[in-house]
């Protein structure tokens, strides 16, 4: 079935640079101090770092998802800018526009907050469809058209969007295709009760004082981000996801099904958890951990049918053969 000869940790890889694995540990570490009461955001937030993807969070307002993405900012040392979206911003307040050069007789280009690694989109879906677009091109293929001239953005490039729920006043809801370029959708949901009392003792000016800067660097981010081609995938797991992907565009409470990005980025996420647990090879349960949340907003349901639950059906039905 194409399982590789001999499966191994990542730990005995001899590709693996052993000061690398320990900056990946203190990352995970760092990590997991965020949210302690969430170990699965916590998963899911690093898997879509390492696998060069994206991330939605969708909740109510005041409930930390803000300070949750500059926490990761901060951790990774990377450049954030941070666009509150509203039904005035427009497409040049996020990717530029052209500002005329008395002194030079010529027009010369001004980057929006776009050309950053980390763009923090806060409250994405209250923008118009029209500036919610601008992201598309950017989200996809990591440039942006100026002019008709592209121009590449800053590596790496992570897009963290929250989003109010849809029901909220004054929310546009996002299209399908701006949803396939987020690699997961979490809920963040209220901290549990010992956490929030313990939010409240501090009751703190500054929640990000006491997250260390930099604990992995850009140059050691994008050697594990290389490493997730390097992660096995043997036939009878590419063979699953075919299936499950397949049942997404069958399913009588379904829609829309799961696009070929959308499978691919959930194997890509599948491989990322794999490089968490050290491991250099992908298991099923890598890819039922990762599915409601990887796949879930990739559907459209009939009705208010929640997408993660009917992923999780499919997945129940469908044997790893």
């Amino acid at each position: 079935m194409g399982i590789p000869a001999k499966e191994t940790n990542f730990n005995d890889s001899n590709e693996t640079n052993p000061l690398l694995r320990e900056a990946l540990r203190n990352f995970k570490r760092q990590m997991d101090r965020l949210t302690p009461d969430k170990p699965q955001v916590v998963t899911l937030a690093s898997c879509a770092i390492m696998s060069c993807g994206h991330l939605l969070l969708e909740d109510v307002p005041g409930i930390g998802k803000t300070t949750f993405i500059k926490a990761i900012a901060k951790l990774l040392g990377l450049s954030m800018k941070r666009v509150q979206f509203t039904s005035d911003v427009l497409p040049a307040d996020i990717i530029g526009h052209e500002v005329y050069d008395p002194a030079a007789q010529k027009f010369s280009f001004q980057r929006g907050p776009v050309f950053s690694q980390i763009l923090l989109a806060d409250e994405l879906n209250r923008a118009s469809p029209r500036t919610q677009s601008a992201l598309l091109e950017a989200m996809g293929e990591g440039s942006v058209t100026v002019n008709g001239h592209p121009e590449v953005l800053p590596r790496p490039f992570i897009v963290f969007a929250t989003q109010n729920p849809n029901e909220s006043i004054g929310t546009y809801p996002l299209p399908e295709s701006q949803l396939d370029r987020f690699s997961a959708r979490i809920k963040l949901d209220y901290p549990g009760r010992e956490r929030e009392e313990a939010i409240f003792r501090k009751a703190t000016l500054d929640p990000l004082a006491n997250v260390p800067a930099g604990v992995l660097s850009a140059d050691q981010l994008a050697s594990l981000q290389a490493d997730i081609d390097r992660i096995l995938v043997a036939d009878r797991i590419v063979s699953f996801v075919k299936r499950i992907v397949d049942a997404t565009r069958q399913h009588e409470a379904i829609k829309v099904g799961v696009s070929t990005r959308g499978g691919v980025s959930w194997l890509r996420m599948a491989k990322a958890r794999a490089l968490l647990e050290e491991r250099n090879y992908v298991i099923p349960d890598d890819l039922i951990y990762l599915a409601p949340a990887t796949l879930g907003h990739r559907i459209s349901t009939s009705g208010n049918g929640d997408g993660g639950q009917v992923i999780l059906q499919i997945i129940a039905q469908t044997q790893i053969e």
